[in-house]
């Protein structure tokens, strides 16, 4: 089964989480969020910036799943990260990401960025600021 996403916390406490543009299924979904909530256990001043680059589009089971972790994991977000970058230059998938966040609003402060330079300096920016 091929990842839905790869997580990268080599440049820890900025971490980039690369969407691979496979298909959510279930499974590699699901994986995803359990390595993304590892990210902010014990950790803290943590920044994550995700690339979504190649990511496709993801049904709206997948949507309500991540709306789910959102709210499931408000505190602990709150408490370990200083904010997230998106680096998004599909429109339509710019839109799930509002959609998402209207069904709960990200927790940390956020940024969606043009690119990887953008969302760098704004991670930079919240580490510092912290």
């Amino acid at each position: 089964m091929a990842d839905y996403a790869s997580i990268d916390d080599n440049s820890f406490p900025e971490v980039v989480v690369t969407f691979t543009g496979e298909s959510a299924t279930h499974q590699n979904f699901q994986n995803y969020l359990d390595a993304l909530k590892r990210l902010y256990v014990p950790k803290d001043n943590l920044g994550i910036i995700f690339d979504a680059t190649k990511a496709k589009l993801p049904g709206r089971k997948f949507q309500k799943m991540q709306a789910d972790w959102l709210k499931k994991n408000e505190s602990m977000m709150k408490e370990n990260c200083v904010g997230t970058a998106y680096v998004i230059e599909n429109t339509t998938i710019r839109a799930v990401l509002k959609m998402i966040f209207a069904i709960t609003p990200q927790p940390v402060p956020y940024k969606v960025c043009s690119g990887m330079d953008e969302a760098r300096d704004y991670i930079a920016k919240q580490l510092f600021d912290k």
